[in-house]
């Protein structure tokens, strides 16, 4: 199954660290990020877990909920649970699916037959409030993931959702966003952007972030 930008994230129900879950009624009205990983006790998924559990007052912030998923069992991810918060010095608070007979994998296409025919590789979904996907990234087994662009990626998003603004390249919260070219009224231009705007070329106009 291919998932594209846009689409429902598909619901699912599978075992996980806390029991039972029913994907789309455990997001609720938050935004989520689901993240599978390809083994229990492995070093880079250690890692990766770890920051995870210690960016939660992040993910808060943002209304965010962060979900896990491996094809291991529940047990086993109980037990690799207390190596992550022993050696990584945090709480794990949030969920990892249990998904053992491969369903959500296969589902969510976690699974890359030219990395491993058996184990997921490290798929990211940014999944909005109305559970559709709106970012996507794919990392190889052995490449950790920074954690600090999926932050960065949820601030644009939940911005330009906010504001009729696009983000450059490198942008963080704070920087200069840009007037997307649908918007062409000079009238509707200084009602929206009070800030007034830089334009080094017709099609594009810089202006400061819009709720700083």
């Amino acid at each position: 199954m291919t998932l594209r930008l846009g689409d429902i994230a598909p619901d699912f129900e599978q075992d996980s660290s806390i029991g039972k879950i029913k994907f789309h009624e455990w997001a609720g009205d938050s935004w989520v990020v689901l993240f599978s990983h390809p083994a229990d006790f492995t070093p880079v998924c250690t890692t990766e877990l770890g920051l995870t559990a210690k960016l939660k007052p992040q993910f808060d912030k943002r209304n965010v909920k962060a979900i896990a998923l491996s094809v291991d069992p529940a047990d086993q991810h109980l037990a690799w649970i207390k190596d992550i918060e022993a050696t990584q010095k945090t709480v794990v608070g949030f969920p990892i699916v249990a998904d053992a007979d491969k369903s959500v994998s296969t589902l969510y296409d976690m699974i890359h037959p030219n990395q491993s025919a058996t184990a997921t590789v490290r798929s990211v979904f940014i999944i909005d409030p109305q559970k559709k996907i709106r970012l996507t990234l794919t990392y190889p087994m052995s490449v950790g993931r920074n954690f600090d662009e999926i932050l960065r990626a949820i601030d644009a998003l939940q911005l330009t959702d906010n504001y009729t603004v696009a983000t450059p390249g490198n942008w963080r919260d704070g920087d200069d966003v840009i007037i997307p070219l649908s918007i062409q009224d000079e009238a509707v231009i200084k009602q929206k952007f009070p800030k007034g705007y830089k334009a080094e070329r017709p099609y594009l106009r810089v202006t400061p972030q819009p709720n700083k």
